[in-house]
């Protein structure tokens, strides 16, 4: 047992906790300043686009990233993702038009369509089965901790400093991930040099069907994720908040005490139960935050948010893992993300045309967001089986 927990809980998972925080941290430190970024440059309508293309081409990107982490290695691909943040986080402040930064949107997008594949292949490798759904807990509490931490500090450096400031943090903390990543040690076994013919993929190394069930369930329950990070901002404001970061920074919280403990509710009672009962709390969630009238009652409903959202991320990743073959670990992962960002960037797309800048659909946004995590709950509940 103590061997495990080394091999669980060493230097390499420590080390990978951290750079997760920091890159986590970086991209979504923007996040909340964006849609009034974009609206100053003269592009209000186009606010559904600012995470839609975002993680189109994190969702685009996806196949190659898997490719490259069994090929290539875990540690490159997630360096990749830390280098596009890097230089991302400098570009926007030179940025001049809507157009600009909507192509910028559209490059940043890699990044996370590299960083977290790496990551959780990387993890895969070095945590043991029956240990899986704790250790995905922890790990993506840290990058919660860092979806907390960012929002609310980009938000207060954008007030204090300028926006620029908030660019060139998030930058820093980019380069912070990468230099931790660094230091880490490949975990695949005889690794490829890279070479242009692996960026050749055929449609079989696209999809990955074993882990179809977990990617269904990803997809339907993070559609109100994309709804939240594109109209929060905006509904934040509408209720008198200062700090648009605070709702991202309560749900994130709430998230932390509950991941550790549902990853190994999960690992004991089954990754389906678990799910059956996130999806149908974020039913809930959703709702409470459509009807919230006052910021008391929508930090309160992000905090259910978090609740929801903690429970099913992690369990979902560990789902996917226990499905997915050692050798096509990368393409299982990506297969799975690739789902996570269509449904946010579905989320986005249809949370700005529903919303229109029109406060009176605030909602509306959110009851369709808890719509499809409903949709979710009754495919947990009539058309996937406990043991899978």
């Amino acid at each position: 047992m103590a061997e495990q927990k080394t091999r669980v809980y060493g230097l390499q998972f420590g080390l990978l906790c951290l750079s997760s925080f920091l890159f986590f941290s970086s991209f979504n430190m923007i996040i909340p300043e964006l849609p009034n970024y974009i609206t100053k440059l003269g592009g209000a309508e186009y606010k559904g686009l600012i995470i839609a293309l975002f993680t189109l081409t994190a969702g685009l990107s996806r196949p190659f990233s898997g490719q490259l982490a069994d090929k290539v290695g875990r540690v490159p691909v997630m360096l990749v993702g830390g280098a596009v943040c890097i230089i991302c986080g400098f570009l926007y402040p030179v940025t001049g038009s809507v157009a600009a930064f909507l192509l910028l949107r559209l490059v940043h997008g890699f990044s996370t369509g590299f960083t977290p594949t790496g990551t959780a292949a990387y993890v895969a490798d070095i945590i043991p089965m029956d240990r899986r759904g704790e250790a995905t807990g922890l790990l993506g509490l840290s990058g919660s901790l860092g979806m907390a931490a960012g929002p609310a500090l980009g938000a207060a450096i954008a007030n204090n400093f300028s926006l620029d400031t908030m660019f060139y943090s998030s930058s820093l903390a980019a380069f912070l991930s990468v230099a931790v990543v660094a230091r880490m040690h490949e975990t695949l076994d005889n690794p490829n040099r890279f070479r242009m013919g692996l960026l050749k993929i055929s449609r079989s190394e696209i999809f990955e069907p074993r882990v179809v069930s977990p990617s269904v369930v990803m997809l339907l329950t993070v559609i109100s994720f994309g709804g939240i990070l594109t109209i929060i901002p905006d509904f934040s404001e509408y209720l008198g908040i200062q700090n648009k970061g605070l709702f991202f920074s309560s749900f994130t919280l709430s998230s932390l005490a509950i991941r550790f403990l549902a990853g190994r509710v999960s690992d004991r009672y089954g990754r389906i139960k678990v799910l059956r009962v996130s999806s149908a709390l974020l039913v809930v969630a959703m709702g409470m935050i459509g009807f919230a009238t006052s910021a008391t009652g929508l930090l309160v409903a992000a905090a259910v948010f978090g609740v929801a959202v903690g429970m099913n991320s992690p369990t979902v990743f560990a789902w996917t893992i226990d499905l997915s073959h050692p050798e096509r670990r990368g393409r299982a992962m990506a297969t799975m993300y690739i789902a996570m960002e269509a449904g946010i960037g579905l989320g986005a797309l249809s949370s700005g045309w529903i919303y229109s800048n029109d406060p009176s659909r605030f909602p509306l946004v959110f009851w369709t967001g808890g719509a499809c995590a409903a949709v979710a709950f009754l495919y947990l509940l009539f058309f996937v089986k406990n043991e899978q």
